[in-house]
């Protein structure tokens, strides 16, 4: 037997590996699996390139819990160590053999899936294990070979007995951690990790049923047998090529992805890029609501098959952080800050990429299938629509494509809706004037009334709508959005005629003096304005200007606060040729006019769902009596 002291230039590693190599300790399992799989896939290409002559079969990495001895296994099938090479790649810390092979044989293993390159993640193994023992038998014609470390930085090694080729890690778990010698913690994490894992992964077995015999009896049990318990898919559908599979293929794979999501996604997109650097996964978008926080991370990261995290924020685009699906790239870094991947070169061509890739696939589906894509419009705006306020990039490609649906349910591009409204919605300055509700049926009167104007109004909905119209009027020239319930639309659009008033200039005078006897000053401020006879006697609007940056500081606009301190204000537009405000202006006592006015504000401030508590109960009692 011989001795020796493993080779690291930092004292007392093992107390900072147990405490610092990983913020997790249940990384562990991923490493040793990992290098398992490594060990594995080593054989298959040494064996594939006829450089090792042995029969490489349909090996497999078992996990085997020994909970009354407090141990963990993990065995594997793979190309196994020399005592030389444990010597080598186990006793000097950060060596990595991955790393080594990989340059051995640069030219035909670059596409063999070889994971590791860090070297450490052997050693996660004592973050939970007070002792650990290799079993190891090369393929090589040489005795197996036995290492056992408790820790310190020396370690034993010896000859052992073992005859099949391949490794197997003993784990003597801590008092501290033997929550991973309960089976239900072990599956949960190989779920977690290592579900698509190239190689296959037993833990333990499960019955499987037979069919019945011919001659069997009803009342008869049918036959079963025990099988291994795979828990892993080695060949998921990204690793394929998009042209072997079909849709029900991607549909399939989505349901392994998200068992508990019932809605099939609406469509997928497939990445496979090889340079200037590799990535492969799907990305499939979902009905998404109106909630964006509530639907990210779910896209799940994966470096050669190994799961990472399912926070991709700094490598996807925020805008498709709400997507779903995979993405696999041995580019991408392990283990290391966020700071670090925002900073990282390959990271950023990455981001870059599958925001290219999804504008492509979306251009191609609006072209292709108009019809289909304005059918899924209101499930994929959201993305859309937070794509072209954060990405200038994306902005440029989603303006051939993003929809403008109306109100009616028509769908126009930027293109069309400028072509229609180009001769009947233009402003004093002949700026295009973009009308717009946010809600249909709050803002129902106003549509209206627009309507029966001509005009056309579009219906713009998500929560960000604010911060999207800001930006298209600072990137397009010559237009402005305007809500529908805003800045009264007669005072934003040039009309052809201009409506007369059926009141003399004493009559609006002598009303404007009884409005304001009733109506708040500091909260409205009331226009006198002559409009078509059917529109609604008293309207409610806000300032365009003041509503929008209220709506984006309440929606992350960030250096907005002071809007939204101020207090609410609101214009007051009478219509002075409705027959009911005639009648006011002629009513002679002024407590009836007094109660008329303030039936009549009240049922606009209904309107604008203003009116709450104790002034709506006034009100409801209010119009009772007016009844009576």
């Amino acid at each position: 037997m011989a001795t020796g002291s493993i080779n690291v230039s930092v004292e007392n590693i093992f107390p900072l590996i147990k405490k610092f190599l990983y913020s997790d300790h249940e990384i562990f399992l991923r490493e040793l699996i990992s290098n398992a799989t490594d060990a594995t896939l080593k054989l298959k290409h040494l064996t594939s390139i006829g450089e090792v002559k042995v029969e490489y079969g349909n090996p497999l990495i078992e996990i085997k819990v020994d909970k009354d001895k407090k141990q963990l296994h993990i065995i594997d099938q793979g190309i196994g160590m020399t005592a030389e090479e444990v010597e080598k790649y186990i006793n000097q810390v950060a060596f990595s053999g991955a790393e080594e092979f990989l340059e051995k044989y640069k030219d035909s293993a670059k596409d063999s899936g070889i994971i590791g390159h860090f070297g450490l993640g052997f050693y996660s193994a004592f973050m939970v294990a007070d002792k650990v023992e290799i079993i190891t038998k090369s393929y090589k014609d040489e005795p197996a070979a036995h290492w056992i470390c408790d820790g310190s930085p020396t370690y034993s090694i010896e000859e052992h007995d073992k005859t099949e080729r391949g490794t197997e890690i003993i784990l003597h778990i801590g008092e501290d951690d033997t929550e991973f010698l309960e089976d239900g913690r072990i599956s949960e994490l190989l779920v977690k990790y290592n579900k698509f894992m190239p190689v296959s992964i037993k833990f333990g077995t499960k019955t499987e049923t037979l069919p019945k015999p011919e001659d069997a009896k009803e009342e008869d049990p049918a036959p079963t047998q025990e099988v291994d318990n795979i828990i892993n898919n080695p060949n998921p559908a990204w690793t394929k090529q998009p042209a072997d599979l079909k849709d029900e293929d991607y549909k399939g794979f989505y349901r392994e992805l998200y068992p508990m999501q019932f809605e099939e996604p609406l469509f997928n997109i497939h990445l496979n890029v090889d340079y200037p650097f590799n990535l492969t996964g799907i990305l499939y978008f979902p009905k998404l609501g109106q909630d964006m926080n509530m639907q990210k991370d779910r896209i799940q990261l994966y470096q050669n098959q190994v799961f990472v995290t399912d926070n991709v924020e700094g490598i996807v685009p925020e805008f498709l952080t709400m997507l779903r699906g995979v993405i696999d790239s041995p580019d991408i870094p392990l283990n290391v800050s966020r700071s670090y991947l925002q900073a990282d070169g390959n990271v950023k061509k990455i981001s870059s990429y599958i925001t290219r890739k999804v504008a492509d696939k979306l251009s191609s589906m609006f072209k292709n299938n108009r019809e289909d894509f304005e059918q899924k419009w209101n499930d994929i705006k959201i993305v859309i629509e937070y794509g072209m306020l954060s990405e200038d990039k994306f902005f440029e490609k989603a303006d051939k494509f993003a929809l403008y649906p109306t109100v009616d349910g028509s769908f126009f591009t930027f293109e069309e809706l400028q072509e229609k409204i180009k001769d009947s919605q233009t402003d004093k300055d002949g700026k295009l004037v973009l009308l717009y509700a946010s809600n249909k049926d709050e803002q129902h009167s106003y549509i209206s009334a627009a309507k029966d104007k001509g005009y056309e109004v579009l219906l713009l909905d998500s929560p960000i709508v604010s911060h999207l119209i800001q930006k298209m009027e600072t990137s397009k020239e010559n237009i402005s959005f305007a809500r529908v319930d805003g800045d009264h639309i007669d005072n934003l659009i040039k009309k052809d005629e201009e409506t007369i008033s059926k009141l003399s200039d004493e009559e609006k005078e002598a009303l404007k003096t009884d409005l304001e006897k009733v109506v708040p000053k500091e909260t409205y401020t009331v226009q006198l304005e002559a409009m078509d006879s059917n529109a609604s006697p008293f309207m409610i609007t806000q300032p365009e200007f003041m509503r929008r940056m209220k709506e984006m500081q309440q929606t992350g606009g960030g250096g907005m606060n002071m809007f939204g301190n101020m207090p609410e204000m609101y214009n007051l537009i009478i219509n002075t040729n409705h027959e009911l405000i005639g009648q006011i202006a002629a009513t002679k006592t002024d407590k009836k006019k007094e109660r008329l006015i303030k039936q009549s504000l009240d049922l606009a401030r209904l309107s604008q769902n203003l009116l709450k508590g104790e002034e709506l109960t006034d009100f409801i009692k209010r119009s009772y009596d007016m009844i009576k």
